[in-house]
């Protein structure tokens, strides 16, 4: 629909916080029947206009027009009202309350003065089967649900309220494949209905895949809108948003391998059912793939000692090994950066540098006892030069910096821990272009220095394209072991699809 008249129209929104200009003067077009990607790094922007469209932020300058009128929303209800929905990435539903409960909170049915159950659950089932969600009973608790399925509650919550614009912010970053298939469904489908659907994501393949148009963001700022995709390439989208030509965003670097640094002799636990061996050398990245429920986490758990082993043994630099703690793996040289960041890497109200000397306080004491903060501040100073940490200082808000930033800061933690063994379990999730190329530039900078890297990672282009070998995981096993020259994404999808 590239010739009709826009549904959606910002204008000259500009949105400031101290010290801090998150939007300036930003300006763009939606149309009703177009699925448009919103892309940028991270800090771009985006996220700051999804909360200005649902009510969140307040805009310091401009306006939004929908349907050709203006407004300026106060908070999230006012939003809703107007047929504004957001799907966030942190979904948004009380866990404790039943999928129904969920679905018709703040408009459930009333008789005699008490919520009528029966209309609950027929409104409910019928917008469970409306999505393809109807095995899902109404009655169960939103807790009991997978990602996947509580997006689907999202959506349908949206469309209880009739919302003519939905966004949906990285909504696949968490989706196993074939939920990832499902929700791409529902976006057509919200598409072919007239809705104007906002899809903020970092994955290239979706927007080519799936959207009709997309607007680039960089440092709060609108840099381009392509009506239309017919002409776009990768490259062009990549160097609109990072102000610069990326070559190649994995830079793979080939490199010698040393002794073997880890062997996992014949290790089971929960949610890995057969024994897995597998070793891991020296200057070696080593990727792990496998669908959703494959075991690779859970594997990895083990290894790190936050979940005992039932049977095995962890032979690490020639001893064996079975950890009782995190803390004691992290002791003798394993150390773990976890998927959720925000709930297991960070400690968000803390700063840069308590984050990442927390591990290694007992290396900057006085006289054994006292913090001695001035060389804390040192440290983190010298892990922000050398990993190119972008942050306006150590002090700063950890929460306060991109995803791909806090990463780095992570690394650092275990850098100054004088950590062997990093492994990094969805290392790029909801990351940037620009932050992934950091992000692998440092991994190879580790196994260039004799460490090694184990890389759990549901991304196929990601572990085909930056690691040596990839253990292809399915069901709690280890399939198999495939060098990276042999290790295309169709044979490793093949490998990790139930037979």
């Amino acid at each position: 629909m590239a010739n009709s008249p826009a549904y959606l129209r910002v204008e000259g929104v500009t949105v400031t916080f101290p010290g801090v200009k998150a939007l300036d003067a930003v300006s763009f077009e939606a149309r009703r029947g177009e699925v448009h990607a919103l892309m940028g790094e991270n800090g771009a922007g985006k996220s700051t206009l999804l909360k200005v469209l649902s009510g969140v932020n307040k805009v310091t300058d401009g306006a939004l027009w929908i349907d050709g009128e203006r407004h300026v929303f106060a908070n999230a209800r006012e939003a809703l009202a107007r047929g504004v929905a957001i799907i966030y990435q942190e979904l948004t539903l009380s866990p404790n309350l039943s999928v129904a409960e969920n679905l018709l909170l703040g408009q459930l049915p009333v008789r005699y003065g008490m919520v009528d159950r029966r209309a609950l659950r027929r409104r409910a089932l019928a917008i469970l089967e409306e999505l393809g969600e109807g095995a899902i009973h109404p009655a169960t608790k939103v807790r009991e649900l997978s990602i996947g399925q509580q997006q689907m509650i999202e959506i349908g919550r949206a469309l209880l309220r009739d919302a003519r614009i939905i966004a949906f912010d990285e909504p696949t970053s968490s989706l196993s494949v074939q939920e990832t298939r499902h929700l791409k469904r529902i976006v057509a489908r919200l598409r072919d209905e007239g809705r104007v659907v906002l899809y903020v994501t970092h994955r290239m393949e979706e927007v080519f895949e799936m959207c009709d148009a997309v607007t680039v963001f960089r440092d709060g700022r609108h840099i381009r809108t392509h009506p239309t995709l017919d002409g776009l390439d990768h490259d062009t989208l990549v160097s609109e948003m990072v102000g610069r030509e990326i070559e190649d965003v994995y830079g793979y670097r080939p490199r010698q391998h040393g002794e073997v640094l880890m062997r996992l002799e014949g290790i089971a636990g929960r949610g890995v059912r057969a024994p897995v061996s597998l070793e891991i050398r020296r200057g070696e990245v080593l990727g792990l793939f496998g669908l959703v429920g494959a075991g690779r986490s859970e594997l990895m758990r083990l290894v790190c000692g936050a979940e005992r082993a039932s049977a095995g043994q962890v032979v690490f630099a020639g001893e064996a090994r079975r950890f009782a703690s995190a803390r004691a793996a992290i002791r003798a040289g394993i150390a773990m950066c976890p998927e959720d960041r925000k709930s297991q890497g960070i400690f968000p109200v803390a700063s840069v540098a308590d984050n990442l000397n927390i591990s290694c306080r007992r290396f900057f004491r006085r006289w054994g006892v006292f913090r001695h903060v001035a060389r804390e501040t040192e440290n983190a100073h010298h892990y922000i030069r050398q990993l190119r940490i972008k942050t306006p200082g150590p002090r700063t808000p950890i929460a306060n910096l991109s995803g791909g930033n806090q990463q780095k800061v992570i690394l650092a933690r275990w850098l100054a821990e004088q950590i062997e063994l990093f492994v990094m379990d969805e290392p790029t999730r909801g990351i940037d272009v620009g932050a992934r190329r950091d992000i692998y530039a440092l991994l190879y900078d580790l196994a260039e220095r004799g460490k090694s890297v184990l890389v759990i990672s549901s991304d196929l282009a990601e572990v085909s394209s930056i690691c040596d070998r990839i253990g292809v995981m399915r069901d709690g096993e280890l399939i198999e072991v495939i060098p990276r020259e042999e290790a295309t994404p169709e044979r490793l999808l093949g490998l990790a699809l139930p037979a």
